[in-house]
């Protein structure tokens, strides 16, 4: 289900999803439409902008916390134009699984638009790269992400992005034991060690987007 305000970009979607096998249930322009036909079709995944009618500031980002909320088994991708910092870290920190934020020129590149619902409706996350490098690393010596290493910190940055160790061992050229080593460093800088499995990931991204 989509929900965008640009008849372009919406129609633009609704073709790319439909040619990708998808299923388009709907696609509305404003987001009291959106909440409405989640109610009524309960699809697996939506795709929603954050500014649309009638204020064009805050709407799409609302009904993505209202969706998360009252049906947590819906994939949940929002699209923007810009990177709104405050915006992304309330939505992601409320649940980091089944959730995306991409930049709108992300779409464009088609290839990892569709591997980011893949991730998604896997029930992981996908996080336009730039939107992680701009949600800004505090460095003082209260914050605990100032006590990792460069390479840690990069290993931290694409696990944000939503990506398995293997991708991760992929993206930045290293083996799988030293993503699994930068890993359990990490866990033990945030001081993560009783948490286990995937919540500890969960965690370590939460800590690092709330930083």
């Amino acid at each position: 289900m989509l929900a965008e305000d640009s008849t372009l970009l919406r129609e633009g979607l609704v073709r790319l999803l439909s040619e990708e096998g998808h299923e388009v249930l709907a696609a509305v322009g404003d987001a009291v439409a959106l909440l409405r036909e989640i109610e009524q079709l309960r699809p697996d995944m939506v795709v929603v902008d954050i500014r649309m009618p009638p204020t064009h500031t805050d709407e799409g980002l609302r009904a993505a916390l209202e969706i998360r909320k009252r049906w947590p088994g819906v994939g949940v991708l929002v699209l923007s134009q810009h990177i709104e910092r405050n915006y992304a870290a309330q939505l992601l920190t409320s649940n980091a699984e089944r959730v995306g934020y991409l930049l709108k020129d992300r779409v464009a590149q088609v290839e990892e638009f569709l591997d980011a619902l893949e991730r998604i409706e896997a029930g992981g996350a996908a996080i336009d790269p730039e939107v992680v490098r701009q949600l800004v690393i505090r460095t003082t010596h209260s914050d605990p992400l100032a006590r990792l290493t460069p390479r840690e910190r990069s290993v931290l940055e694409t696990l944000a992005q939503g990506h398995t160790n293997a991708a991760i061992s992929e993206k930045l050229h290293i083996s799988m034991s030293t993503v699994e080593k930068n890993l359990n460093m990490i866990f033990d800088k945030l001081e993560l060690v009783h948490a286990t499995g995937y919540n500890r990931r969960i965690l370590a991204v939460l800590r690092y987007l709330e930083s």
